[in-house]
Protein backbone atom coordinates (compact mmCIF):
# COMPACT_ATOMS: atom_id res chain seq x y z
CA UNK A 1 0.00 0.00 0.00
CA UNK A 2 0.91 3.63 -0.49
CA UNK A 3 1.08 5.38 3.01
CA UNK A 4 -0.21 3.88 6.19
CA UNK A 5 -0.91 7.13 8.09
CA UNK A 6 -3.60 7.78 6.32
CA UNK A 7 -5.54 4.57 8.27
CA UNK A 8 -7.33 7.15 10.00
CA UNK A 9 -8.82 9.25 7.22
CA UNK A 10 -9.75 5.62 5.49
CA UNK A 11 -11.29 4.26 8.73
CA UNK A 12 -13.99 7.43 9.09
CA UNK A 13 -14.74 6.77 5.11
CA UNK A 14 -15.41 3.04 6.01
CA UNK A 15 -17.97 4.27 8.50
CA UNK A 16 -19.70 6.00 6.70
CA UNK A 17 -20.18 3.81 4.06
CA UNK A 18 -21.25 1.48 7.03
CA UNK A 19 -23.79 3.50 7.93
CA UNK A 20 -25.60 3.22 4.24
CA UNK A 21 -25.16 -0.03 3.74
CA UNK A 22 -28.13 -1.92 5.69
CA UNK A 23 -28.62 -4.87 4.14
CA UNK A 24 -25.00 -5.97 4.30
CA UNK A 25 -24.77 -4.89 7.82
CA UNK A 26 -27.37 -7.31 8.55
CA UNK A 27 -26.48 -9.77 7.29
CA UNK A 28 -23.01 -9.08 9.10
CA UNK A 29 -24.76 -9.43 12.59
CA UNK A 30 -26.81 -12.61 11.66
CA UNK A 31 -23.27 -14.25 10.67
CA UNK A 32 -20.73 -12.60 13.63
CA UNK A 33 -22.03 -15.11 15.91
CA UNK A 34 -21.82 -18.57 13.93
CA UNK A 35 -18.58 -17.63 12.10
CA UNK A 36 -19.59 -19.70 8.90
CA UNK A 37 -16.55 -18.84 7.35
CA UNK A 38 -14.30 -19.97 9.73
CA UNK A 39 -10.99 -21.37 8.34
CA UNK A 40 -11.29 -20.48 4.75
CA UNK A 41 -9.29 -18.12 2.89
CA UNK A 42 -10.63 -15.64 0.01
CA UNK A 43 -9.09 -14.25 -2.26
CA UNK A 44 -10.47 -10.57 -3.67
CA UNK A 45 -9.20 -8.92 -6.61
CA UNK A 46 -11.92 -5.67 -6.44
CA UNK A 47 -11.74 -2.09 -6.75
CA UNK A 48 -10.11 -0.94 -3.27
CA UNK A 49 -13.08 1.45 -2.16
CA UNK A 50 -14.65 2.34 1.14
CA UNK A 51 -17.70 -0.10 0.08
CA UNK A 52 -15.52 -3.02 -0.44
CA UNK A 53 -13.67 -2.42 2.65
CA UNK A 54 -17.58 -3.38 4.11
CA UNK A 55 -17.64 -5.93 2.39
CA UNK A 56 -14.31 -7.43 2.93
CA UNK A 57 -14.46 -6.68 7.02
CA UNK A 58 -17.79 -8.62 6.62
CA UNK A 59 -15.89 -11.54 5.30
CA UNK A 60 -13.72 -11.55 7.66
CA UNK A 61 -16.28 -11.15 10.58
CA UNK A 62 -17.92 -14.21 9.84
CA UNK A 63 -14.45 -16.43 10.13
CA UNK A 64 -12.81 -15.89 6.34
CA UNK A 65 -9.33 -15.06 6.04
CA UNK A 66 -9.33 -12.41 3.15
CA UNK A 67 -6.65 -10.81 1.04
CA UNK A 68 -7.50 -8.13 -1.07
CA UNK A 69 -5.77 -6.38 -4.25
CA UNK A 70 -6.89 -3.80 -6.87
CA UNK A 71 -9.12 -4.94 -10.37
CA UNK A 72 -8.15 -1.29 -11.96
CA UNK A 73 -4.74 0.02 -10.85
CA UNK A 74 -6.53 3.37 -11.01
CA UNK A 75 -9.29 2.15 -8.95
CA UNK A 76 -7.75 2.29 -5.20
CA UNK A 77 -8.62 4.61 -2.34
CA UNK A 78 -5.21 4.43 -0.31
CA UNK A 79 -6.42 5.61 2.54
CA UNK A 80 -9.03 2.44 2.21
CA UNK A 81 -5.95 0.58 1.85
CA UNK A 82 -4.53 1.94 4.82
CA UNK A 83 -7.67 1.42 6.96
CA UNK A 84 -7.92 -2.07 6.11
CA UNK A 85 -4.21 -2.88 6.18
CA UNK A 86 -4.46 -1.82 9.89
CA UNK A 87 -6.90 -4.51 10.41
CA UNK A 88 -7.40 -7.97 9.90
CA UNK A 89 -7.06 -7.65 5.96
CA UNK A 90 -4.35 -8.32 3.80
CA UNK A 91 -4.02 -5.84 1.08
CA UNK A 92 -2.05 -5.15 -1.72
CA UNK A 93 -3.27 -2.42 -3.72
CA UNK A 94 -2.17 1.30 -4.94
CA UNK A 95 -3.77 3.94 -6.69
CA UNK A 96 -1.23 4.02 -9.52
CA UNK A 97 0.19 0.88 -10.12
CA UNK A 98 1.87 -0.03 -13.04
CA UNK A 99 0.59 -3.49 -15.48
CA UNK A 100 4.05 -5.14 -13.76
CA UNK A 101 2.66 -4.21 -10.21
CA UNK A 102 -0.77 -5.03 -10.57
CA UNK A 103 0.09 -8.61 -11.64
CA UNK A 104 2.31 -8.62 -8.69
CA UNK A 105 -0.26 -7.38 -6.28
CA UNK A 106 -2.71 -10.31 -7.65
CA UNK A 107 0.25 -12.96 -7.12
CA UNK A 108 0.49 -11.76 -3.57
CA UNK A 109 -2.87 -12.39 -2.71
CA UNK A 110 -2.97 -15.72 -4.85
CA UNK A 111 -0.08 -16.45 -2.24
CA UNK A 112 -2.65 -17.02 -0.04
CA UNK A 113 -3.62 -20.36 -1.74
CA UNK A 114 -7.13 -19.43 -0.98
CA UNK A 115 -10.54 -21.61 -1.12
CA UNK A 116 -12.40 -18.87 -2.48
CA UNK A 117 -11.95 -16.32 -5.58
CA UNK A 118 -13.90 -12.94 -5.74
CA UNK A 119 -13.21 -11.50 -9.33
CA UNK A 120 -14.56 -7.89 -10.75
CA UNK A 121 -12.89 -8.47 -14.15
CA UNK A 122 -11.89 -12.03 -14.33
CA UNK A 123 -8.40 -11.32 -14.36
CA UNK A 124 -7.12 -13.27 -10.89
CA UNK A 125 -9.14 -16.34 -11.93
CA UNK A 126 -7.27 -16.21 -15.53
CA UNK A 127 -4.22 -15.66 -13.81
CA UNK A 128 -5.12 -18.39 -11.08
CA UNK A 129 -5.89 -20.81 -13.93
CA UNK A 130 -2.60 -20.06 -16.08
CA UNK A 131 0.58 -19.02 -14.34
CA UNK A 132 -0.83 -20.57 -11.01
CA UNK A 133 -2.57 -23.90 -11.61
CA UNK A 134 -0.74 -25.39 -8.79
CA UNK A 135 -3.46 -23.73 -6.41
CA UNK A 136 -6.75 -24.79 -8.39
CA UNK A 137 -6.85 -28.05 -6.48
CA UNK A 138 -7.73 -26.25 -3.08
CA UNK A 139 -10.07 -23.97 -4.52
CA UNK A 140 -13.86 -24.40 -3.80
CA UNK A 141 -15.54 -21.95 -5.97
CA UNK A 142 -15.85 -17.79 -6.57
CA UNK A 143 -17.51 -15.43 -7.41
CA UNK A 144 -17.38 -12.74 -10.23
CA UNK A 145 -18.69 -8.95 -9.60
CA UNK A 146 -19.17 -7.41 -13.39
CA UNK A 147 -20.21 -7.95 -17.28
CA UNK A 148 -16.27 -8.04 -18.73
CA UNK A 149 -16.03 -10.77 -16.02
CA UNK A 150 -18.86 -12.64 -16.82
CA UNK A 151 -18.05 -12.68 -20.57
CA UNK A 152 -14.40 -13.95 -19.94
CA UNK A 153 -15.69 -16.75 -17.67
CA UNK A 154 -18.17 -17.77 -19.72
CA UNK A 155 -15.70 -18.06 -22.84
CA UNK A 156 -13.55 -20.19 -20.25
CA UNK A 157 -16.62 -22.49 -19.56
CA UNK A 158 -17.00 -22.70 -23.53
CA UNK A 159 -13.24 -24.13 -24.16
CA UNK A 160 -13.38 -26.53 -21.23
CA UNK A 161 -11.20 -24.43 -19.49
CA UNK A 162 -13.08 -23.27 -16.03
CA UNK A 163 -11.31 -25.75 -13.18
CA UNK A 164 -14.20 -24.50 -10.40
CA UNK A 165 -18.09 -23.04 -10.16
CA UNK A 166 -18.36 -19.50 -10.31
CA UNK A 167 -21.72 -17.52 -9.47
CA UNK A 168 -22.25 -14.59 -11.62
CA UNK A 169 -23.43 -12.16 -8.92
CA UNK A 170 -23.38 -9.70 -12.18
CA UNK A 171 -25.96 -11.01 -13.11
CA UNK A 172 -28.46 -10.77 -10.15
CA UNK A 173 -31.27 -8.20 -10.47
CA UNK A 174 -30.44 -6.55 -7.59
CA UNK A 175 -26.58 -6.35 -8.90
CA UNK A 176 -27.35 -5.01 -12.71
CA UNK A 177 -30.48 -3.50 -12.61
CA UNK A 178 -28.91 -1.59 -9.77
CA UNK A 179 -25.61 -0.91 -9.90
CA UNK A 180 -25.15 -0.86 -13.17
CA UNK A 181 -27.76 1.23 -14.05
CA UNK A 182 -28.03 3.75 -11.49
CA UNK A 183 -24.76 3.37 -9.83
CA UNK A 184 -22.58 3.29 -13.69
CA UNK A 185 -25.18 6.35 -14.55
CA UNK A 186 -24.42 8.74 -11.42
CA UNK A 187 -20.51 7.64 -10.78
CA UNK A 188 -19.88 7.89 -14.78
CA UNK A 189 -21.09 11.13 -15.12
CA UNK A 190 -19.65 12.29 -11.34
CA UNK A 191 -16.43 11.22 -12.99
CA UNK A 192 -16.69 13.27 -15.85
CA UNK A 193 -17.82 16.56 -14.03
CA UNK A 194 -14.62 16.37 -11.15
CA UNK A 195 -12.25 15.75 -14.11
CA UNK A 196 -13.73 19.00 -16.51
CA UNK A 197 -16.35 20.81 -14.36
CA UNK A 198 -17.82 21.23 -17.69
CA UNK A 199 -21.89 21.93 -17.78
CA UNK A 200 -23.83 18.90 -19.54
CA UNK A 201 -27.08 20.92 -20.37
CA UNK A 202 -26.73 21.53 -23.81
CA UNK A 203 -24.15 19.22 -24.77
CA UNK A 204 -24.07 16.53 -27.47
CA UNK A 205 -23.20 13.39 -25.39
CA UNK A 206 -22.41 10.13 -27.44
CA UNK A 207 -22.97 6.66 -25.36
CA UNK A 208 -21.21 3.58 -26.76
CA UNK A 209 -23.27 0.58 -25.61
CA UNK A 210 -26.74 0.69 -24.06
CA UNK A 211 -26.46 -2.56 -21.89
CA UNK A 212 -27.63 -1.99 -18.46
CA UNK A 213 -24.43 0.43 -17.54
CA UNK A 214 -25.03 2.56 -20.94
CA UNK A 215 -28.70 3.03 -19.88
CA UNK A 216 -28.09 4.36 -16.97
CA UNK A 217 -25.45 6.83 -18.23
CA UNK A 218 -27.85 8.46 -21.26
CA UNK A 219 -30.26 8.28 -18.60
CA UNK A 220 -28.22 10.65 -16.08
CA UNK A 221 -26.78 12.68 -18.94
CA UNK A 222 -30.68 13.23 -20.58
CA UNK A 223 -31.56 14.15 -17.26
CA UNK A 224 -28.54 17.10 -16.93
CA UNK A 225 -30.19 18.33 -19.97
CA UNK A 226 -27.93 16.64 -22.47
CA UNK A 227 -28.58 15.65 -26.08
CA UNK A 228 -27.98 12.02 -26.01
CA UNK A 229 -26.82 10.07 -28.83
CA UNK A 230 -26.40 5.92 -28.78
CA UNK A 231 -24.53 3.84 -31.14
CA UNK A 232 -24.61 0.56 -30.10
CA UNK A 233 -23.92 -3.50 -32.55
CA UNK A 234 -27.00 -4.88 -30.72
CA UNK A 235 -30.26 -4.35 -33.18
CA UNK A 236 -32.31 -4.85 -30.23
CA UNK A 237 -30.52 -2.58 -27.78
CA UNK A 238 -30.63 0.25 -30.68
CA UNK A 239 -34.38 -0.41 -31.03
CA UNK A 240 -34.62 0.37 -27.06
CA UNK A 241 -32.68 3.52 -27.42
CA UNK A 242 -34.64 5.48 -30.01
CA UNK A 243 -37.90 3.87 -28.05
CA UNK A 244 -36.69 5.37 -25.11
CA UNK A 245 -36.30 8.56 -27.17
CA UNK A 246 -32.27 8.90 -27.83
CA UNK A 247 -30.56 9.27 -31.50
CA UNK A 248 -29.07 6.54 -32.15
CA UNK A 249 -26.48 6.46 -35.21
CA UNK A 250 -23.15 4.77 -36.18
CA UNK A 251 -20.14 6.16 -34.27
CA UNK A 252 -18.63 7.10 -37.65
CA UNK A 253 -21.63 9.55 -37.54
CA UNK A 254 -21.70 10.27 -33.87
CA UNK A 255 -17.86 11.20 -34.06
CA UNK A 256 -18.67 14.42 -35.88
CA UNK A 257 -20.98 15.68 -33.24
CA UNK A 258 -20.34 14.58 -29.94
CA UNK A 259 -18.99 17.04 -27.39
CA UNK A 260 -18.63 14.47 -24.89
CA UNK A 261 -17.93 10.44 -25.82
CA UNK A 262 -18.38 7.83 -22.74
CA UNK A 263 -17.98 3.95 -24.00
CA UNK A 264 -19.58 1.09 -22.20
CA UNK A 265 -19.53 -1.26 -24.19
CA UNK A 266 -16.85 -4.32 -22.81
CA UNK A 267 -15.48 -4.30 -26.39
CA UNK A 268 -11.94 -3.22 -27.71
CA UNK A 269 -11.57 -0.02 -29.88
CA UNK A 270 -14.88 0.83 -29.93
CA UNK A 271 -13.24 4.33 -30.62
CA UNK A 272 -10.12 4.32 -32.86
CA UNK A 273 -8.22 6.88 -35.04
CA UNK A 274 -11.02 7.27 -37.94
CA UNK A 275 -13.27 8.61 -35.07
CA UNK A 276 -10.46 10.76 -33.68
CA UNK A 277 -9.65 12.54 -36.72
CA UNK A 278 -13.33 13.53 -37.29
CA UNK A 279 -14.05 14.75 -33.97
CA UNK A 280 -14.49 18.76 -32.54
CA UNK A 281 -12.14 20.20 -30.83
CA UNK A 282 -12.41 20.05 -27.59
CA UNK A 283 -13.78 16.80 -27.51
CA UNK A 284 -13.88 14.85 -24.68
CA UNK A 285 -13.48 11.29 -23.85
CA UNK A 286 -14.52 8.51 -21.11
CA UNK A 287 -14.66 5.04 -20.43
CA UNK A 288 -16.62 3.51 -18.32
CA UNK A 289 -16.36 0.10 -19.26
CA UNK A 290 -13.97 -2.33 -17.31
CA UNK A 291 -10.49 -2.28 -19.15
CA UNK A 292 -8.76 0.43 -20.53
CA UNK A 293 -9.48 -1.29 -24.18
CA UNK A 294 -12.74 0.59 -25.60
CA UNK A 295 -11.20 3.86 -26.43
CA UNK A 296 -7.69 3.31 -28.66
CA UNK A 297 -5.28 5.77 -26.31
CA UNK A 298 -2.48 4.09 -28.18
CA UNK A 299 -3.59 5.61 -31.60
CA UNK A 300 -4.57 8.42 -29.78
CA UNK A 301 -0.99 8.73 -28.81
CA UNK A 302 0.36 8.48 -32.21
CA UNK A 303 -1.65 11.49 -33.63
CA UNK A 304 -1.19 13.88 -30.98
CA UNK A 305 1.56 16.10 -31.45
CA UNK A 306 1.86 17.72 -28.19
CA UNK A 307 0.17 16.23 -24.98
CA UNK A 308 -0.40 17.38 -21.24
CA UNK A 309 -1.84 17.20 -17.87
CA UNK A 310 -4.45 19.83 -17.89
CA UNK A 311 -6.33 18.96 -14.53
CA UNK A 312 -6.27 16.11 -12.72
CA UNK A 313 -7.24 12.84 -14.63
CA UNK A 314 -7.54 14.54 -17.53
CA UNK A 315 -4.87 14.43 -20.51
CA UNK A 316 -5.17 16.88 -23.52
CA UNK A 317 -3.97 15.67 -26.65
CA UNK A 318 -3.22 18.26 -29.73
CA UNK A 319 -3.37 17.04 -32.98
CA UNK A 320 -2.08 18.58 -35.92
CA UNK A 321 -3.83 21.46 -37.15
CA UNK A 322 -4.64 22.61 -33.39
CA UNK A 323 -7.36 19.72 -32.61
CA UNK A 324 -7.89 19.30 -28.98
CA UNK A 325 -9.07 16.04 -27.27
CA UNK A 326 -9.34 15.11 -24.17
CA UNK A 327 -8.90 12.28 -22.37
CA UNK A 328 -10.08 10.94 -18.84
CA UNK A 329 -8.15 9.18 -16.05
CA UNK A 330 -6.15 7.65 -18.85
CA UNK A 331 -8.86 5.59 -20.34
CA UNK A 332 -10.05 3.63 -17.68
CA UNK A 333 -12.71 3.62 -15.58
CA UNK A 334 -13.99 6.92 -15.64
CA UNK A 335 -16.29 6.62 -12.25
CA UNK A 336 -13.51 5.16 -9.78
CA UNK A 337 -10.58 7.04 -11.93
CA UNK A 338 -11.69 10.37 -11.49
CA UNK A 339 -14.38 9.58 -8.64
CA UNK A 340 -15.55 7.72 -5.91
CA UNK A 341 -17.26 4.93 -7.81
CA UNK A 342 -20.68 3.82 -7.32
CA UNK A 343 -22.74 5.43 -4.24
CA UNK A 344 -22.31 2.96 -1.18
CA UNK A 345 -26.47 2.47 -1.30
CA UNK A 346 -26.62 1.14 -4.41
CA UNK A 347 -23.03 -1.14 -3.60
CA UNK A 348 -25.50 -2.59 -0.33
CA UNK A 349 -27.34 -5.15 -3.05
CA UNK A 350 -24.61 -5.74 -4.88
CA UNK A 351 -22.05 -6.71 -1.87
CA UNK A 352 -24.83 -8.44 0.11
CA UNK A 353 -24.99 -10.49 -2.71
CA UNK A 354 -21.13 -11.35 -3.01
CA UNK A 355 -21.31 -12.08 0.52
CA UNK A 356 -24.22 -14.66 0.45
CA UNK A 357 -22.78 -16.02 -2.55
CA UNK A 358 -19.12 -16.59 -0.71
CA UNK A 359 -21.94 -18.76 2.18
CA UNK A 360 -23.26 -20.34 -0.80
CA UNK A 361 -20.40 -22.20 -2.14
CA UNK A 362 -18.99 -22.86 1.39
CA UNK A 363 -22.26 -24.65 2.17
CA UNK A 364 -22.37 -26.57 -1.15
CA UNK A 365 -18.86 -27.01 -1.26
CA UNK A 366 -18.46 -30.26 -3.67
CA UNK A 367 -21.90 -30.02 -5.14
CA UNK A 368 -21.87 -27.38 -7.98
CA UNK A 369 -19.62 -28.39 -11.01
CA UNK A 370 -17.05 -26.73 -12.86
CA UNK A 371 -18.84 -23.45 -14.44
CA UNK A 372 -20.47 -20.35 -14.41
CA UNK A 373 -23.66 -19.84 -11.95
CA UNK A 374 -26.88 -17.95 -11.55
CA UNK A 375 -27.43 -16.19 -8.44
CA UNK A 376 -30.75 -17.70 -7.31
CA UNK A 377 -34.05 -15.93 -7.42
CA UNK A 378 -35.04 -16.14 -3.87
CA UNK A 379 -31.38 -14.79 -2.63
CA UNK A 380 -32.49 -11.81 -5.11
CA UNK A 381 -36.14 -11.45 -3.90
CA UNK A 382 -34.33 -11.69 -0.52
CA UNK A 383 -31.72 -8.78 -1.04
CA UNK A 384 -34.40 -6.19 -2.66
CA UNK A 385 -36.98 -7.16 0.87
CA UNK A 386 -34.31 -6.14 3.03
CA UNK A 387 -33.40 -3.20 1.17
CA UNK A 388 -37.26 -2.14 0.92
CA UNK A 389 -37.68 -2.72 4.76
CA UNK A 390 -34.25 -0.35 4.68
CA UNK A 391 -36.16 2.23 3.26
CA UNK A 392 -39.26 1.54 5.17
CA UNK A 393 -41.05 0.51 2.48
CA UNK A 394 -43.57 -2.66 2.62
CA UNK A 395 -45.03 -4.25 -0.52
CA UNK A 396 -48.03 -6.56 -0.97
CA UNK A 397 -47.84 -10.15 -0.59
CA UNK A 398 -50.09 -13.12 -2.99
CA UNK A 399 -53.17 -14.98 -0.80
CA UNK A 400 -53.54 -18.31 -1.75
CA UNK A 401 -56.17 -17.77 -4.46
CA UNK A 402 -53.67 -15.65 -6.17
CA UNK A 403 -50.99 -17.91 -5.80
CA UNK A 404 -53.22 -21.05 -7.06
CA UNK A 405 -54.26 -19.03 -9.94
CA UNK A 406 -50.82 -18.36 -10.79
CA UNK A 407 -49.88 -21.55 -11.07
CA UNK A 408 -52.85 -23.32 -12.64
CA UNK A 409 -53.84 -23.32 -16.46
CA UNK A 410 -57.62 -23.96 -16.43
CA UNK A 411 -59.09 -21.14 -15.57
CA UNK A 412 -59.33 -17.84 -17.67
CA UNK A 413 -62.16 -15.54 -18.74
Amino acid sequence: MKDSSLKEQGRVKIEWAQSRMPVLMKLREKYSKTKPLSGFRVAACLHVTKETAVLVESLSVAGARVALCASNPLSTQDDVAAALNASEIDVYAWRGETEEEYYWCIDRVLDTKPNITMDDGADLVTTLHTKRADLLEGVIGGTEETTTGVLRLRAMEKQGRLRYPIIAVNDAETKWDFDNVYGTGQSAIDGVIRATNILFAGKNVVVAGFGHCGRGIAMRARGLGANVIVTEVDPIKALRARLEGYEVMTMDEASKMGDVFITATGCKNVITREHFVKMKDGAILANAGHFNVEIAVDELKRLAVRERVVRENNTEYTLNGGKRLYLLAEGRLVNLGAAEGHPSEVMDMSFANQFLSVLRLVNERGKLKAGVYSVPREQDEEVARLKLESMGIKIDTLNEEQRRYLSEWREGT
